[in-house]
């Protein structure tokens, strides 16, 4: 079982203190899954307190024995009572606190009301921009954990003209790839952020279906099987000359890349693969661009000229409602910092990870590309690495 070091969760620990006590904040306490991930290498359900200064404290409700085994945290202790709290963190030493954070993005309102009440007279403050943007950063432990997440992925893409057979229904194809992720250790849940943003696997389209717009902040969405999850994979069959779009993301301990790559049974129509070649253009000229130090909202607005000096802008990124950015950061979870969006004014640094996706959708199908980069000291480096042509079979 891999754990994560020590030496890692100190790291991420002490980056957090230092923009808790920038920002006056006396301590945080990190109840999300993703978070508590991060900071502690287990998920278990428990509290962690970060103070401002000192060490952080683990505190366990379910399970604590896994709990002590996964994290490499010194203080952890198993917690009866969430009412507790309060007292236990004192017992710590941490007394006279005037100000709690916790992750409003993600916390439950009931919850929020909670903690509130039991940590009165302190304020509460919003923490999880904080937190995001210390895991915007990714160390060279999580960039070689990434590393094998592209491999497991580049080993699924590798497979797909095994079993891309005309006539085989979306859901079909969906399910033998996804059975090549599970053999391979791909853990099977892909963490998102946003609230009530969900995915599976990913998006595995064809011709119209990928003209079927949903819920989610992306630029496909597909029927599904049902309105209860309305995207993804329906029970279309694979026809002859169009467009199969396999956009999945690949999770290995923990961490995920995001790849996409359009394959087709016979000859792809000539507007899809014009689509596909402005697609990676944009790709290129955004690589040529991405530096440390340039604004995250300027390489969304170069994606947008170039789709708009070919007429396609209105099909950019999703149609008739296009999603807007043309990259997001990846990490632990799959809607990580920074964007490439507009307002987004973020300057890159070296560290961060993106998925950038140039798509073109239409009614009737779509192309584009994704790969997951990371930022180099010159510029963007690739983690996925499968062949970029459009692959016809």
């Amino acid at each position: 079982m891999d754990l994560t070091p020590g030496r890692e969760l100190l790291r991420r620990t002490e980056r957090l203190q230092d923009l808790l006590q920038k920002k006056g904040v006396d301590g945080a306490v990190i109840v999300q899954n993703a978070d508590l991930f991060y900071f502690t290498g287990t998920v278990q359900q428990s509290h962690l307190f970060v103070p401002a200064q000192g060490k952080p404290v683990l505190m366990v409700k379910k399970s604590f024995p896994r709990a002590r085994e996964e994290s490499a945290l010194e203080e952890v202790l198993p917690l009866e009572n969430v009412k507790d709290l309060p007292g236990m963190i004192s017992s710590y030493g941490f007394t006279g606190i005037k100000s709690i954070g916790l992750e409003l993005d993600v916390l439950p309102a009931s919850l929020y009301l909670k903690y509130q009440k039991m940590f009165t007279p302190a304020e509460i403050v919003d923490i999880s921009g904080l937190i995001r943007s210390v895991r915007m950063i990714k160390s060279s432990y999580e960039l070689n954990i990434l590393k094998k997440a592209a491999s497991l992925s580049h080993s699924l893409f590798s497979r797909v003209k095994e079993f891309l057979v005309e006539g085989i229904a979306e859901v079909d194809l969906a399910g033998r790839l996804e059975a090549e992720y599970r053999r391979e250790g791909h853990q099977g849940f892909v963490r998102m952020r946003g609230f009530n943003q969900e995915i599976y696997y990913g998006h595995l389209l064809s011709g119209s279906n990928m003209g079927v717009p949903s819920f989610l902040d992306s630029p496909t969405g597909g029927p599904g099987l049902n309105p209860s999850f309305p995207q993804s994979a329906g029970f279309k069959k694979i026809a002859a000359n169009e467009p199969v779009m396999v956009d999945y993301v690949a999770v290995y301990g923990g961490y995920m890349v995001d790849q996409a790559r359009v394959f087709c049974l016979g000859r792809l129509p000539d507007r899809f693969a014009k689509a596909y070649g402005i697609a990676v253009e944009i790709q290129e000229e955004i690589k040529k661009k991405a530096r440390p130090g340039v604004i995250c909202e300027d390489l969304y607005s170069l994606a947008i000229s170039i789709a708009s000096r070919y007429g396609l802008k209105d099909h950019f990124m999703g149609y008739p409602h296009p999603a807007p950015f043309v990259g997001h950061g990846v990490g632990i979870e799959l809607d990580e910092f920074p964007v490439l969006a507009r307002g987004f004014k973020t300057p890159l640094e070296k560290g961060m990870v993106l998925a950038l996706e140039p798509k073109f959708v239409f009614p009737d199908g779509g192309a584009g590309i994704e790969n997951t980069f990371v930022v180099g000291e010159h510029g963007l480096e690739a983690l996925t690495t499968f062949d970029q042509e459009i692959v016809c079979l």
